[in-house]
Order: structure tokens, then C-alpha cells, then sequence
């Protein structure tokens, strides 16, 4: 894992495995303008799935994509002061998206086994709860536009899937390469960012200055 890496993937995200809370997802109204995301895996925890199951994700991760950028874009222009954002998969397009994104991220208390099961060392970091259903629904969401964003912009770029170690932090989930020898994994890395915007480290204009510095890496 590079420098940059480690600097924007806090280790709650290697050691919790917080992609189990998209189990929970179910296709609910909320908010009466956008529908949460529901991956039709019996589990999201990517090292317990069957090398035939992660390529099933893979698989629907990239059909729904189109569908997600949809929901994605009607939950944000039926927000005031967000009416005319264009999901035109251009990089100014996610100066108004990140602000909007900032408005949206929730937290809830942790339950009481969420809570024993995080490390001693990163339970300050985490102690502003987790990420609610909805945030998680909106971070695969925003995940998703931002790799578009690098795809149109950047073609060199193209999807992979991780696999080798189960105890790689991207084993199993899509992935663009083309950052060299770091891969880029949109949804993690938009995950990241939703707890630094929760903890209040983090604000709006981060989702543009994330793609900037991978931008830069691209070989």
C-alpha cells in the first residue's frame, strides 16, 4: 500500500470490514427521492465469498451502475440549491456533488457488538459512530460517478478485480488500474471520505481534490 493510500484509507475501514453494512441495504423509499442500493449477495464481506461470487459482484457492480448514477443524480436535484447539477461526468461536476454528498453523510450510535469488535487503537477515530444505511447507499453511489468521472477523462484507465491475499483491503472489488502500481477503489475511497466529513476533517470540496491527486498519478 503507497504513502497516499495509507494517508486516505484509515485502517477502521481494513479492520471492521464496514462493507458489511450494505447486507442490511433494502431497495426502501427514503426521503421520497432516492432509493438505496441493494447488492443481491448473501454477504458483502468479501474474503467469506467464493471467487464465482466476487465476479457475480463485479459483474453487477458495473451493470448497475447506470441505474445507481439515475437514482444518484435525481436524489440530488430534488435537494434546494442542487437543481441543475448535470451528472456530465466532468471533473467540475464533483465541486457541487462533493458539496451536496457533505450534506447528506449521517452517523448512528454503534451498537454495543459493532463497538467490541473495533480495535482499542482506532476506537477514537470511530467514535463519532457509524455510517448510516443511507450514507453507505450514497457512498457506493457517489463511488460509482466518480470512476466514470476518471474513465471519461482519463481513458487509459480500466476496471479489475483484486484478488491474491484475502487480507488485501481491495480483495475481490472492483477496481480501476492505471495509477501505476496502485489501484484506485472508488467506493472504499468514498467511504473514507464520508467518515472524514462526519468527524468534521473533511468537507466538500474533497470529493474534486481526490480526483485531482489520483489524476496526477496516472502514468
Amino acid at each position: 500500500m503507497s504513502t497516499l493510500e495509507k494517508i486516505l484509507t484509515p485502517p477502521t475501514l481494513l479492520e471492521t470490514g464496514i462493507f458489511r453494512q450494505l447486507r442490511s441495504c433494502t431497495l426502501a423509499r427514503v426521503e421520497t427521492t432516492y432509493n438505496l442500493i441493494r447488492p443481491p449477495f448473501r454477504t458483502l464481506k468479501f474474503e467469506e465469498m467464493s471467487r464465482k461470487e466476487l465476479k457475480d459482484y463485479k459483474k453487477w457492480f458495473l451493470e448497475v451502475m447506470p441505474q445507481r448514477i439515475e437514482e444518484l443524480t435525481r436524489g440530488v436535484t430534488n435537494s434546494p440549491g442542487f437543481e441543475d447539477w448535470t451528472p456530465d461526468k466532468t471533473p467540475e461536476s464533483l465541486n457541487s456533488l462533493g458539496h451536496w454528498f457533505r450534506s447528506q453523510v449521517k452517523t448512528r450510535t454503534h451498537t454495543q457488538e459493532e463497538w467490541d469488535k473495533i480495535p482499542l487503537h482506532v476506537k477514537e477515530w470511530s467514535s463519532d459512530g457509524e455510517l448510516t444505511d443511507r450514507t453507505i447507499s450514497l457512498c457506493m453511489d457517489v463511488g460509482m460517478y466518480l470512476s466514470q468521472v476518471f474513465l471519461r477523462n482519463h481513458p487509459a484507465l480500466e476496471w479489475d478485480q483484486t484478488f491474491g491475499s484475502k487480507r488485501f483491503i481491495d480483495y475481490g472489488q472492483p477496481v480501476l488500474i492505471g495509477f501505476g502500481k496502485t489501484a484506485f477503489n472508488p467506493v472504499r475511497m468514498v467511504i473514507t471520505l464520508a467518515y472524514g466529513m462526519a468527524a468534521k476533517t473533511k468537507d466538500g470540496k474533497r470529493l474534486r481534490e481526490l480526483y485531482e491527486i489520483w489524476s496526477e498519478m496516472i502514468g
